[in-house]
């Protein structure tokens, strides 16, 4: 079979799966999508994380090797979008701790244990926004209090604004931005296995937000 031939077969399962999904939606304005930056054209409003369309990621320096990454897998997020944009927003995100994935087991229950996230008392991260600076057009820096373990400290993260548009298939308002930041695990009581496993945490956020329906 062909390039040509494999490739025209994708297109026309791709357009046959958007049209089952929605059949309000035409395959062009899948294909033609685009988002906006214009921050004035949001509509304000509450926002939840589409948990479908989200990602929660750390690495950590693993005996100056590489860089081990480690994933969560249930997460909770509001967003008030307010007029102003990001300047006069805020955002609360809860994460499950009991959802960490190492991608290998036996590691994961000595980072659920009590030497770590001790997840059977501690059972959630929590991350809530106090103060946004804009460093550009879309972005800027973000700055919150998260709580692991029961101890509180200042992290900020790197936030770009990836932009706006209604879904093309739920025609739902949906947000989209990516995060980057950095934080000590030392502050957090998070010392086990230093220095073979790194002090530095490094955390990557993808993340889009859905507007809730008024009165939901």
């Amino acid at each position: 079979m062909s390039t040509s031939t494999v490739r025209a077969t994708f297109m026309r399962a791709l357009l046959s799966a958007v049209l089952l999904t929605s059949t309000a939606c035409t395959p062009l304005q899948v294909l033609t999508h685009s988002v906006s930056q214009n921050e004035a054209r949001v509509p304000v409003g509450h926002y939840e994380l589409d948990p479908d369309h989200c990602s929660i990621t750390f690495d950590v320096d693993h005996f100056k090797y590489s860089r081990f990454t480690m994933r969560f897998d249930r997460k909770q997020a509001q967003l008030d979008w307010n007029e102003g944009g990001l300047d006069k927003s805020t955002v609360a995100v809860t994460i499950d701790a009991a959802s960490i994935d190492t991608n290998v087991p036996i590691l994961d229950k000595m980072v659920k244990s009590e030497s770590m996230l001790d997840v059977s008392r501690y059972p959630q991260l929590r991350f809530v926004s106090t103060r946004f600076e804009r460093t550009g057009e879309s972005r800027g820096t973000l700055t919150g209090d998260l709580t692991i373990r029961d101890v509180t400290q200042a992290v900020t993260l790197e936030v770009t604004f990836n932009g706006f548009a209604p879904d093309p298939l739920t025609k739902k308002d949906t947000l989209g931005f990516s995060a980057d930041g950095h934080f000590s695990r030392a502050k957090f009581g998070l010392s086990t296995w230093y220095p073979a496993v790194g002090d530095d945490i490094h955390v990557r956020i993808q993340a889009e937000f859905v507007k809730t329906p008024a009165g939901a």
